[in-house]
């Protein structure tokens, strides 16, 4: 057996060997180290030893992944996703857990292993996923937010069942006693440690912080991590439930996000001994022996959680191809299936020929994923003519407000900048079309009399129909910067002489856009859309002097003019740092609404804490919202407040109360 420096060393070197081969291979590091642990463990060369030690060591890596989940962890994300999140999440998992439970039972399983074997096959592998996403750009898209509000309840789910599957391990007859009181005590001593945690870790944050020393900041996480995994074990519960109540307490301080920069060395390095250690788990021989079943399973889970998931989106009132693309991108096992079968063999719960095929299986549907997710849109496409065909309306749709613009702009994202230079083009009477791909920010801003229509300005088919052949600029908005990179390729490549605007979040990417062809290059916020605005109004032949003079006005008059914006599903984040922003909201009065034939002096919106931006009437432009105006069925008003002012003053409009 080696000693402890030659394992180290074994383990360095092949991981370092297997990952670089994995990143030439463009495929998920994960899968390098499980490739180590399979080559180097007891069932292969036996070159690494499965010891206690090792196994002790490697459940650290569980207790950083779980921090890390703690610590993305978001009150108001999942609020904001809770129909996505609770809904159709936790339908996914609860279907398959019905499914998977009873038919391992109907094999000859225990209870108690099918569970988790269920629990198991649930999840699906939050970095591959998102790592596709984020390739492909599809991250803000139908399809990616749901596959993203599915994985965030996978990664609660797997809190329960860390808790229950000690508890499995206990004899018959004292089970459920031994289930209900370590729930109990999970709720105990969450109970506790959030409610007193709170209450100290800002100002001990504070205090450390105040030390101005990154090694010292770096121990500190660590030291709390560690304690609070302590501190739950021994409670008699596991080390990742105290991790991940670790990073649930400091996210909610403002060092969240360095604190994610500094433990993800320490999380990466424990993680992937984890993930090596779940690879010597498993035996080739075993795999050999019974790989027509190791295949049948696999085929199994792929084909069936794309079909689960893709039901339940419909169920869900998602379009069918945007649905199966949803149920193509989770069709594989996960890092947490690993996690949970783990911590069942640890527990004595899972073992034996089955844990070797179900193994092998989850691995291989994780070796496939990235291959099937690629073309996720090609099969969405060819079992779905709705969806080529609703493709082809909304191309059409925004053809049909394109072919009437020449020497336009076209703006690539319609978030808070986008409406900001949306409204100095109006200004000065510029035409402009601006496309979206969040759903609601657009329906609400296209029934306030905005030029904005649904469509990925990264696909050429929708730039021409917007008319880019006859365009004199196209603005990129976008926070993200691979989307922006995507546009600005696909302009590069079929319309080059077409000057290119990007805003950027900051001054880090500049060169690169440049070098890709962009114009001009922005960065950020409001006086990043101060400078947008100018650039744009110059580049479409409006004199520099009256530019100037209405940059100056705008300062003077304080933004006002600028101020509230329409709001999208893809605005949680912002919402969680500022509730009292003032957004816009655009109210439709039906027949029979209590506003209907009132004047809005005798309404009196101020009550509300509202203001009425505009009237938009058909057949009417520019409806000034002066105190003598009468609403009629059929008006549009476009309403400034805080959320919840704004949600009461939209029923009273409605309702009256």
């Amino acid at each position: 057996m080696p000693g402890t420096l030659e394992t180290i060393l074994i383990l360095l070197t092949g991981a370092v060997l297997a990952v670089a081969l994995f990143r030439v291979l463009r495929l998920p590091t994960m899968l390098a180290y499980f490739l180590i642990g399979i080559l180097l463990g007891p069932h292969t060369f036996g070159l690494l030893p499965d010891s206690e030690a090792n196994r002790e060591l490697a459940e650290f890596g569980v207790v950083f992944l779980m921090f890390s989940i703690g610590l993305e962890f978001s009150l108001s994300q999942l609020y904001a996703m809770r129909t996505t999140v609770f809904g159709l999440g936790g339908a996914q998992v609860a279907m398959t857990t019905l499914i998977v439970m009873p038919s391992a039972m109907a094999l000859g399983i225990d209870w108690s292993a099918a569970l988790v074997l269920a629990g198991a096959m649930a999840m699906s592998s939050t970095a591959i996923v998102s790592k596709m996403l984020v390739e492909k750009v599809e991250l803000s898209s139908r399809h990616g937010r749901l596959a993203v509000g599915v994985l965030l309840f996978q990664d609660l789910a797997v809190v329960p069942l860390l808790i229950m599957i000690p508890a499995f391990a206990a004899p018959a007859e004292v089970m459920a006693m031994t289930l209900v009181l370590s729930l109990l005590k999970a709720a105990i001593t969450l109970s506790i440690l959030l409610v007193f945690g709170k209450r100290l870790i800002n100002p001990w944050f504070e205090l450390v912080a105040r030390q101005q020393s990154r090694e010292l900041f770096v121990m500190n996480v660590l030291m709390v991590t560690l304690l609070l995994a302590f501190i739950t074990n021994l409670a008699g519960l596991s080390y990742a439930l105290g991790a991940f109540i670790a990073g649930m307490l400091i996210s909610e301080t403002r060092y969240r996000y360095q604190v994610e920069a500094d433990i993800a060395p320490f999380r990466d390095i424990l993680l992937g001994l984890f993930f090596i250690t779940v690879g010597m788990m498993l035996d080739i021989r075993a795999l050999v022996a019974n790989v027509e079943w190791v295949l049948l399973l696999l085929a199994l889970i792929v084909f069936l959680k794309a079909l689960i998931i893709t039901q339940l989106a419909r169920l869900f009132r998602h379009e069918t191809g945007v649905a199966i693309r949803t149920g193509i991108m989770l069709a594989q096992a996960g890092e947490f299936s690993f996690v949970i079968m783990a911590h069942g063999v640890g527990h004595g719960v899972l073992g034996g020929p089955l844990f070797q095929i179900v193994l092998a299986a989850s691995l291989l549907s994780m070796v496939v994923a990235p291959f099937i997710i690629q073309y996720n849109g090609w099969f969405a496409s060819r079992l779905s003519r709705s969806y080529e065909s609703n493709r082809d309306r909304k191309i059409n749709e925004i053809e049909s407000i394109g072919q009437q613009l020449s020497d336009h702009v076209i703006i690539c994202g319609f978030g808070r900048s986008g409406q900001y230079l949306s409204r100095f083009l109006n200004e000065e009477g510029i035409p402009f079309i601006a496309l979206d791909i969040d759903p609601s920010r657009v329906r609400e801003a296209a029934n306030a009399g905005e030029t904005v229509v649904y469509g990925d300005a990264g696909r050429r088919v929708v730039l021409k129909a917007a008319g880019a052949e006859r365009a004199k600029a196209v603005v990129i908005s976008y926070a993200d910067q691979h989307a922006s990179m995507k546009v600005l390729h696909v302009v590069q490549e079929n319309y080059p002489q077409l000057p290119v605007i990007v805003r950027t979040v900051d001054d880090s990417n500049m060169e690169k856009f440049i070098d890709a062809g962009a114009a001009e290059v922005v960065p950020e916020v409001l006086e990043g859309s101060l400078m947008l605005a100018s650039h744009a109004l110059v580049m479409m032949g409006v004199p520099l002097s009256r530019v100037v003079k209405r940059i100056r006005h705008f300062r003077e008059e304080r933004y006002q003019m600028f101020r509230g914006f329409f709001h999208g599903l893809s605005d949680y984040d912002l919402d969680a740092r500022d509730e009292d922003q003032l957004r816009l909201q655009s109210v439709a009065l039906p027949a029979g609404a209590y506003a209907c034939r009132m004047r809005l002096k005798d309404l009196d919106m101020t009550q509300h804490k509202v203001q009425v931006k505009s009237i938009r009437r058909p057949n009417t432009k520019g409806l000034s919202p002066a105190p003598e105006v009468i609403l009629v069925e059929g008006d549009m008003v476009v309403l400034q407040g805080t959320p919840d002012n704004l949600s009461s003053a939209a029923t009273f409009l409605l309702t009256g109360k």
